[in-house]
């Protein structure tokens, strides 16, 4: 549904898109990442015929960005992220406006306009102007325009910006509902929604494409990944003094394990240490049998699953090093 083929972008000297190149399937939630001034907008802009790239091109559908934008517009709901409207118009007539510019006319721009309303929950503020809408609501707003045409392609920047909790729960869950059956490009500094929403993540830095995979294939390389904490029961723990003598046997103990490359302590927390494993392996056998050896008394023993900014801090700071772990199934949706 989506392929991006060699995008450039240019503004003077400054590249911010470096031939990136990419395509998503059909029935596929895309997390695009990467830190201020990567490149992700800038990208999303030509996607959507906002902006034209220097070099490279991309199809919508099979429709060319260059070749005939109007046609790839039809099929897309782009929400940018800072969403124009019209500050004087309620939301009803907003929204009425925008069926109309997509080509629905009598009754069927009311239609379409009071089915967005249920869908992007904005009952509550149907007959307010959106210049008196709070920022939640306003954000609301710009993600209900661009769905209002039910397209098979959303490109989303920062579709939960300015949310509350609950409604970004709700929105989360409309974006993994609509998932199933069209192609969304999904751009967020909330890395906890990647996880929650998206089947595959790309990360670009400085305007160059730095990973393709799955959030569980990226997780697992971060540095936490099968890392063990064990804390000490507090009435077990002794006097402080006594204490970080104890941790730091344990610490040397451990360290000479098979399987441990490093054990970690905090000042903060002295009653904790972190046991990271080589490459990433599973070492819960070991420790639970290191911890019952040494007759441990433990408030907490806990297998970390990984981290994804763990990750996406040492991949975007070091962007020369690509990371591509796609699985033969992910490889076989291209």
């Amino acid at each position: 549904m989506i392929e991006a083929k060699g995008l450039v972008k240019d503004f003077g000297p400054f590249r911010a898109v470096d031939r990136i190149s990419f395509t998503v399937p059909k029935g596929q939630v895309l997390g695009f990442l990467g830190p201020n001034g990567a490149g992700k907008s800038t990208t999303m802009k030509m996607l959507t015929c906002f902006l034209e790239p220097n070099e490279g091109t991309a199809t919508i559908g099979g429709k060319d960005i260059l070749q005939d934008p109007l046609e790839v517009r039809r099929q897309v709901g782009y929400l940018p992220e800072n969403a124009p409207s019209y500050g004087e118009m309620t939301v009803s007539e907003f929204l009425e406006f925008i069926a109309e510019m997509r080509g629905f006319r009598g009754k069927e721009r009311v239609v379409a306009a009071e089915r967005i309303r249920e869908i992007c929950f904005l009952g509550k503020v149907w007959y307010q102007t959106i210049e008196t809408l709070s920022k939640g609501y306003r954000h609301r707003v710009g993600f209900a325009q661009a769905l209002l045409h039910d397209p098979p392609v959303l490109i989303l920047d920062e579709p939960t910006d300015g949310l509350d909790p609950n409604q970004k729960h709700e929105v989360r869950q409309l974006i993994k509902n609509m998932g199933k059956d069209k192609t969304i490009i999904l751009s967020t500094h909330i890395l906890e929604e990647v996880e929650t929403v998206c089947q595959r993540v790309i990360i670009i830095a400085e305007g160059k494409l730095v990973a393709d995979a799955t959030p569980e294939a990226l997780i697992s390389q971060s540095t936490f990944h099968n890392a063990i904490t064990l804390r000490l029961s507090p009435d077990k723990f002794g006097a402080s003094h006594q204490a970080s003598q104890n941790i730091e046997q344990y610490r040397s103990s451990l360290l000479r394990l098979n399987g441990i490359d490093r054990v970690e302590t905090s000042a903060e927390q002295p009653d904790m240490l972190r046991v990271f494993p080589k490459s990433g392996k599973p070492i819960f056998d070991t420790v639970n049998r290191f911890a019952q050896e040494q007759r441990l008394s433990l408030s907490e023993l806990k297998v970390e699953h990984g981290r994804l900014d763990d990750v996406f801090r040492r991949i975007t700071t070091s962007p020369e090093e690509v990371v591509n772990p796609v699985s033969q199934t992910h490889q076989d949706t291209h």
